[in-house]
């Protein structure tokens, strides 16, 4: 009788500290949630007001600005159109984006794949002096590049900006791109070559299909990346003859009183190509970087 008096008082407290460790467990997830619940609603309260102050009417923006869709209208969307010339600084800003995004992907591709499967002598210190532009910051060449872009004939012009938005993000594509090709097996290219097949029919039919998602998730983040630029268009288009939505935007609020409506719909425009982009594309974009962490 005691054996099972003593057995049962052990059952009894295995059983209350089995749970006390599930209590303790479910108070830190429920921390956690609450945490991260928190950190969202701070994360997407700004932007929940601009949307709602975007769209609403000029005098509800006055009387009652932090208020969440309270009334609704296009007005300030029309302005920001019309008179702030968003639709011009929208065209400007996909002219500096699309075609600077393509030549880094193009060209990000194929110095990857040469990089990573085509021995050729000086290769690795070819590349280590490619990724050194990743340690250099813009800030330290961005002077005499302008210079250099003037005495080139290049400066504002849209083909100079481009110029320089490829160069500031081809150090990133080719090192993001080789990482890609490294991690494919040799055999594949090995019987495309026994099979007759040439270098650039092996990158174009058999590698490239095999780093797809590696290169529409750099095609995002070097189209985001272009798109938020600042400083670029800002440096070298100074006659104020192509602005793109940044320094638009930044135009838009130096040039007259502080509209906080049409600001926030000019704000709304600059945001929504990027969050459109982002949601098609996400999938690939997540199994690009998720696949770079694993190759990298």
């Amino acid at each position: 009788m005691v054996e099972i008096a003593v057995s049962r008082g052990g059952e009894s407290e295995d059983q209350s500290a089995v749970q006390r460790l599930a209590l303790r467990r479910s108070s830190g997830l429920m921390v956690r949630h609450l945490v991260l619940v928190t950190m969202a609603a701070l994360t997407l309260f700004p932007v929940l007001l601009i949307v709602s102050t975007a769209l609403k009417t000029p005098q509800d923006v006055r009387s009652d600005p932090f208020g969440l869709f309270s009334s609704f209208s296009m007005d300030n969307l029309r302005s920001a159109w019309t008179v702030g010339r968003f639709s011009s600084y929208l065209l400007d800003s996909l002219l500096l984006s699309v075609p600077s995004t393509v030549v880094v992907i193009v060209i990000s591709t194929m110095a990857g794949y040469a990089f990573a499967r085509l021995p050729f002598p000086g290769r690795t210190v070819v590349f280590y002096l490619v990724v050194l532009g990743l340690l250099v910051p813009f800030f330290t060449y961005m002077i005499p590049l302008y210079f250099q872009l003037r005495s080139m004939g290049l400066l504002d012009s849209l083909v100079g900006a481009n110029l320089v938005l490829i160069s500031t993000n081809l150090s990133f594509g080719t090192f993001f791109m080789r990482a890609f090709f490294s991690d494919l097996p040799e055999e594949l290219e090995q019987a495309a070559r026994i099979d007759g097949a040439s270098e650039s029919r092996i990158f174009a039919q058999v590698m490239m299909p095999l780093v797809s998602s590696g290169a529409a998730a750099l095609a995002v983040f070097t189209f985001l990346n272009n798109w938020n630029n600042f400083l670029v268009p800002l440096l070298y288009l100074p006659s104020g003859k192509y602005r793109p939505l940044t320094a638009g935007l930044y135009n838009f609020t130096g040039g007259r009183s502080m509209d906080i409506g049409p600001l926030a719909a000019g704000t709304l425009i600059t945001i929504v190509p990027v969050i459109v982009i982002f949601v098609i594309l996400q999938r690939q974009v997540t199994q690009g970087f998720m696949s770079g962490a694993v190759k990298g």
